[in-house]
């Protein structure tokens, strides 16, 4: 939806070309949860796409494809299951083609059917790579079915422009939830005990309190934690919002 994809031969290697398309020729739309504190060149850049000046369209298009190529190079570093990049010009990003045994390009999830035991494998192989690539500080942002590929030694993510940074955006949590929310879906149509999983939570709460490293064994279970009250701090909270109004009022009867 947001490039369209060939199959290319440089030199005696095959790899795939990924070529972007233009913002007005995509399905999928820059939306701000994903660009949110997103890092560009300089001041001039972020203004101008503040404004949405050509020159800042054309900066901001420039940000959201440089975008996949550097959370391919963060991830592949990480050892993440992703194509391995090779290089990026001009709107064109050529990296590693993920094929299968024979091969042949991998098929998409979505085009393979599963008994209950490999939905199980894959489903556990796919949250382990969520979880490396939240230690990494990336979620993904549109994971499901249409962005896997099953290659011959396991599934590959890919698409990754929308990828935001776990730490630096507000949305990070509820688009994660959504990623592995959408593995769950898809596989419990295999397994169906999958569905009630709470491994998105899980992963969240593990996250944040520090505790999250890749390999980690998860049960797919998670109880809220109550949250610990300040009493003192509400109470000063509420006294600083009574000093303020006193305040106020002082000042309407000296206008008075």
């Amino acid at each position: 939806k947001e490039a369209a994809v060939y199959v290319v031969r440089c030199g005696g290697e095959t790899l795939c070309a990924k070529v972007y398309k233009e913002a007005a020729q995509r399905s999928f739309r820059q939306a701000v949860d994903y660009t949110e504190n997103r890092k560009v060149k300089n001041t001039r850049q972020a203004r101008a796409m503040a404004k949405g000046t050509r020159f800042g369209r054309q900066a901001q298009e420039a940000a959201w494809q440089s975008a996949e190529v550097d959370a391919l190079h963060r991830l592949a570093a990480a050892g993440v299951r992703v194509p391995r990049p090779h290089n990026f010009h001009e709107g064109v990003l050529r990296m590693e083609l993920v094929a299968v045994a024979e091969g042949a390009a991998a098929p998409r999830l979505n085009d393979v059917e599963f008994t209950a035991g490999e939905a199980r494998v894959h489903h556990a192989t796919l949250l382990g790579e969520v979880v490396r690539m939240l230690c990494a500080g990336v979620v993904h942002g549109d994971l499901s079915e249409f962005n896997i590929l099953l290659a011959g030694d396991g599934p590959v993510i890919i698409d990754l422009p929308q990828a935001v940074d776990a730490a630096g955006n507000n949305h990070a949590k509820r688009l994660l939830l959504r990623d592995v929310a959408n593995l769950n879906d898809f596989f419990g149509r295999f397994a169906p005990e999958l569905l009630a999983s709470a491994h998105g939570p899980e992963i969240w709460d593990l996250y944040e309190r520090g505790l999250l490293h890749p390999g980690i064994a998860l049960t797919g279970r998670f109880e809220r934690r109550a949250e610990a009250v300040d009493l003192g701090g509400v109470m000063r909270e509420i006294d600083d919002a009574r000093a303020e109004e006193a305040a106020r009022r002082l000042r309407l009867q000296a206008a008075g």
